[in-house]
């Protein structure tokens, strides 16, 4: 190896997953940080997959707190569940345009609505703005949440709320973040690519459409 030795090299954390959760974690490097932050002041919508289970809950909403209370569960149904969802959906809805300060009347909101860009450019509550059940199995369900300023325990009270709402009760089993915003699971470097060629190589692969979403939001 050649060269001079790296003697300082600055890394940031992006959006921060809880030691409960897993997936897609944004990291910066270099000049990177900067541009962490732009993202940031983007705003921009993250996924995650949330596994549930029906009939108990515990004391911190996840399936490995102490158990407060078993339920019945049985008349629980995929289509009062999809009820429930929509609920969610449309009070956050209204929420998500409340925070984004923008006059639904105007043009200028009709062209960000095509475009998907209606988000809160400030700080808000967290936002869901989409939700949708991707499997159903009593006592098993799991669903892809959309959202914006949440925590990883947010998502968890949100699937202990939903089985209260169902007369029952629920417990989160899993939380994944598959999307932070641009970044897929798809870009992301397992473990055993750690090394310094495979970051050098995921760095290009991102740096096109890092630079697309800053241009069409900031």
């Amino acid at each position: 190896v050649r060269g001079p030795r790296f003697r300082k090299l600055k890394i940031g954390a992006g959006h921060r997953l809880d030691v409960k959760a897993s997936g897609v974690f944004v990291l910066g490097i270099g000049h990177g940080n900067k541009l962490l932050t732009e993202l940031y002041n983007c705003h921009l919508t993250k996924v995650y997959t949330v596994g549930g289970l029906f009939g108990k809950a515990t004391d911190d909403f996840s399936d490995t707190g102490n158990l407060v209370e078993k339920t019945t569960f049985d008349h629980i149904t995929r289509e009062k569940l999809e009820r429930i969802l929509a609920v969610i959906q449309g009070t956050n809805q209204k929420a998500l345009l409340m925070y984004s300060n923008i006059d639904m009347k105007t043009q200028e909101a009709y062209e960000l609505a095509v475009k998907g860009l209606i988000r809160p450019m400030g700080k808000s509550p967290p936002i869901i703005t989409a939700v949708r059940c991707l499997q159903f199995a009593l006592p098993e369900f799991q669903l892809e949440i959309h959202c914006l300023h949440e925590t990883q325990q947010y998502l968890r009270k949100m699937v202990h709320e939903i089985g209260l709402e169902l007369k029952s009760s629920a417990v989160c089993t899993q939380v994944r973040r598959i999307r932070d915003g641009v970044f897929t699971v798809d870009d992301a470097l397992p473990r055993t690519q750690w090394n310094l060629q495979s970051i050098q190589e995921a760095i290009r692969n991102c740096q096109l459409k890092v630079e697309t979403e800053l241009e069409k939001t900031l």
